[in-house]
């Protein structure tokens, strides 16, 4: 893995530095003069120099990721040298110390191989099967070679790592995490998660526990937004009490599915759910399941919720047994199975 590279020789600037990496898991090599930066200028992850070491490096060829770290505002002279070095940030310390955190999790990170998708998955009632499908997506990324993460957003639903047969793993949950918000790195939260690797792919779970409290609105949007800066695809399980969690995983979906079993009180509760969602601007679709005691069919589901159909779901035979045994149904047989490729599709797709 390439390193972020440093030239800072203030000491104040070089305690700043090495702090903000520190935070974001950033491992940063640091440099003692020009001439041993020039080896490692074009092959490091990102390069920090301070006001110094820019008129220092004149004649360095230009390259992305140079930031410039200060005590004060810059001159003139520092000025036209960053721009010519091709410095994309020039930082005043301590004061743009949140930046800083910003472009060394980047420089981390490193560039994904492509922009992440964010799905919520919500229930229309109680028992409605969202948190089964939710991970049933995040198991066809994961045996579809992508990096899953699964976010619990309720509190009050038992724990996704429960779910997903993943609750005797050692890792973080949301009560232990202490997270409020800021820049998370990916690379953090996959090592620090329980979840499960099959093949090229993986899929870790960030749940919430039997006790304690669950996710401040500001720690969903850091974790959702580091999963989706690093590529992979971010699978929330919604409550349906729509809390301020709740909210702030939907607004930065870019597809919610709703789980509608196919009785006439779902339907009912589902329009009530509709009618929220959408007075945020949320897009929903829908995901009618089985099987329909009253003979209600897909059509009349739909019709009734005034939401675009999206995938049937028939009765995933042995289902219940398998999940209080702590097997979850593989990702590529069964009902539940075929939805949640077809809810993936979809998600890409858009």
């Amino acid at each position: 893995m390439k390193r972020t590279v440093a030239l800072v020789t203030d000491a104040a600037l070089v305690d700043e530095v090495l702090n903000a990496a520190a935070v974001v898991g950033c491992e940063v090599e640091r440099v003692v003069d020009v001439t041993a930066l020039r080896g490692r200028w074009q092959g490091a992850a990102a390069v920090v120099l301070d006001f110094e070491a820019v008129v220092a490096c004149a004649g360095f060829p230009r390259r992305s990721g140079v930031h410039v770290v200060g005590a004060g505002p810059p001159g003139a002279e520092v000025w036209r040298r960053a721009l010519a070095l091709g410095a994309e940030h020039v930082l005043e310390l301590p004061a743009d110390q949140e930046r800083l955190r910003a472009v060394l999790a980047d420089a981390a990170e490193g560039a994904p191989v492509g922009g992440g998708r964010v799905l919520a998955v919500l229930g229309a009632r109680g028992g409605a099967g969202a948190s089964v499908l939710a991970v049933a997506v995040g198991q066809a990324v994961s045996a579809a070679g992508g990096h899953g993460l699964l976010v619990d957003c309720d509190p009050l639903g038992g724990g996704l790592d429960l779910t997903l047969g993943a609750e005797r793993q050692e890792g973080l949950r949301w009560p232990t995490l202490r997270l409020t918000g800021g820049r998370v790195p990916a690379a953090a939260l996959r090592t620090a998660l329980p979840g499960r690797s099959g093949g090229r792919g993986s899929l870790t779970v960030l749940s919430c526990g039997r006790t304690g409290p669950g996710p401040e609105p500001d720690a969903v949007v850091a974790v959702v937004e580091a999963g989706r800066r690093a590529g992979g695809t971010v699978v929330c399980d919604v409550p349906r009490q729509l809390t301020d969690a709740a909210c702030a995983a939907l607004d930065r979906a870019d597809l919610a599915v709703l789980v509608v079993p196919a009785d006439v009180k779902a339907c009912m509760a589902a329009k009530t759910l509709v009618d929220r969602a959408g007075a945020r601007g949320v897009r929903l679709k829908a995901v009618v399941r089985g099987p329909a005691p009253g003979g209600l069919t897909t059509a009349q589901v739909v019709e009734a919720i005034e939401l675009p159909l999206l995938a049937t779901m028939r009765p995933e035979p042995r289902l219940a047994r398998a999940l209080d045994h702590g097997r979850f149904p593989r990702p590529t047989r069964g009902p539940l199975a075929k939805a949640a490729r077809r809810v993936l599709a979809a998600l890409h797709a858009d």
